[in-house]
């Protein structure tokens, strides 16, 4: 039996509404249709790369000049003095940016094995007494005419770049203990053990997390990542109690109420002091109080704290959604290329610098003891700027490598700022496989 034509105009308007309530409002679906589109152009994974790397590096010059002028200018005069130190590392890494995006990749992993060697060198001579420089306990610089190198930031890179080289002959995966093990696992320990003699617990770390990531992303056995994590965990709390600084940091993590506030637990302590002054919108740029002498290392392992007095609420949570974006577009590169040591090496990269700057932003909030690792571009640290940087250029070449990336610039050609920078096209891959990687992403 048929509904009147009457009950239908009277029951028409009423789905009508119901339907529109369900409904997204238009702008919110032209917004999520626009970024859809934007989302999936072949050049995204790039214009991502070039603005998440020179937005944070633009943020971290600013706020170092703005943290370290008080000390500067107490220990030399001049309120500028840690910041064009900042500035020439920064030149230096926007010059390393480009040769990590010009030249081939396949080139860069066929320098692989003689970089990391070149490291396990300076690693070992860094050591040795006269040649390398001893700063806070730790013998890890090299000093040359006011310049300070740190071997073993440029290791990082190297030991990704290696390990991938030698993880993706393995296809799709290695299956077998043996081949995940070896080379990768017995060099990695020599590394880290040169590194714990330095010595250098927050390296340490971040070296730890490049050989989990390697081995996760080409798809090691769940067996042997287990008894990595598990033995990581263990060697890192060995490390935490086996020095007696690292262990009153750990004991005043664990029970702050107790634990001496000039002590300890005193930068922990004043860097949450200057996250709640700040609020939401901070006390403006060059305004915080921290930075005169309250907080030590104010321009590197607490930076983030002056961010958020500053800057506010406002520009701490810029800084964590443009490291989200960072991860973000890591990972979409490594999904999207057809190069197996593209895709460990995209995302072992990746994962190194967000877990980095997770774990700094984790100690300044209070919810990691403090392990003294920077914040990855933003900290003052010149090798630490000018390595992560050079990472950049690494991933904005291999988002020039995505297949549709790749075909999408040997078809229509390069733009004008490419060309300036003579940038090669793109190369097509020589085994052309599946878009999946070993393990996803």
């Amino acid at each position: 039996m048929t509904a009147s034509p009457a009950r239908e105009r009277r029951s028409s308007p009423r789905t009508t509404r119901a339907t529109r309530t369900r409904q997204a409002p238009p702008d919110v679906r032209a917004l999520g249709s626009a970024l859809s589109q934007w989302l999936g152009r072949p050049l995204t994974s790039l214009h991502l790369v070039l603005a998440v790397f020179g937005l944070l590096t633009a943020l971290g010059l600013v706020m170092v000049l703005s943290a370290s002028s008080v000390n500067a200018y107490a220990a030399g005069g001049s309120s500028y003095g840690v910041f064009f130190r900042q500035l020439t590392f920064a030149v230096l890494g926007a010059g390393l940016f480009w040769l990590g995006l010009r030249i081939p990749p396949r080139r860069w992993r066929a320098a692989s094995p003689w970089l990391l060697v070149g490291c396990l060198l300076l690693l070992a001579l860094v050591l040795v007494p006269g040649l390398g420089a001893q700063v806070n306990g730790s013998r890890s610089w090299f000093r040359f005419a006011g310049v300070s190198l740190q071997p073993s930031e440029l290791t990082k890179v190297a030991l990704a770049l290696w390990g991938a080289h030698v993880l993706a002959r393995h296809r799709p995966a290695p299956r077998r203990w043996r081949q995940a093990l070896m080379p990768v696992v017995p060099v990695a320990l020599l590394i880290l053990l040169l590194v714990m003699l330095q010595p250098d617990l927050g390296t340490t770390i971040s070296l730890g997390v490049i050989i989990v990531s390697l081995l996760w992303f080409a798809g090691a056995p769940l067996g042997l990542m287990a008894l990595l994590g598990t033995s990581g965990v263990i060697g890192a709390v060995v490390l935490g109690v086996v020095a007696s600084y690292r262990q009153s940091r750990i004991v005043a993590f664990l029970d702050p109420e107790n634990a001496d506030p000039l002590g300890p637990a005193y930068q922990a302590r004043q860097a949450l002091y200057s996250l709640a002054d700040g609020g939401v919108f901070g006390q403006g740029l060059g305004q915080g109080r921290a930075k005169w002498s309250y907080l030590p290392n104010a321009d590197n392992d607490f930076i983030f704290a002056i961010i958020g007095e500053e800057l506010g609420f406002l520009g701490a949570f810029a800084v964590i959604a443009l490291f989200c974006t960072l991860a973000y577009t890591g990972l979409r590169i490594a999904a999207r290329s057809a190069d197996p040591w593209i895709r460990i090496v995209a995302s072992t990269l990746t994962v190194w610098l967000v877990v980095q700057a997770a774990i700094n932003i984790g100690y300044v909030v209070g919810l990691l003891p403090v392990t003294g690792i920077p914040l990855p571009l933003v900290s003052s640290g010149g090798t630490s700027l000018a390595l992560a940087l050079f990472s950049g250029g690494l991933l904005a070449n291999f988002a020039r490598h995505e297949t549709d990336a790749a075909a999408a610039l040997r078809t229509h050609g390069q733009g004008r700022l490419a060309r300036a920078l003579r940038l090669p096209l793109p190369e097509p891959p020589h085994r052309p496989e599946p878009h999946r990687p070993a393990r996803a992403t």
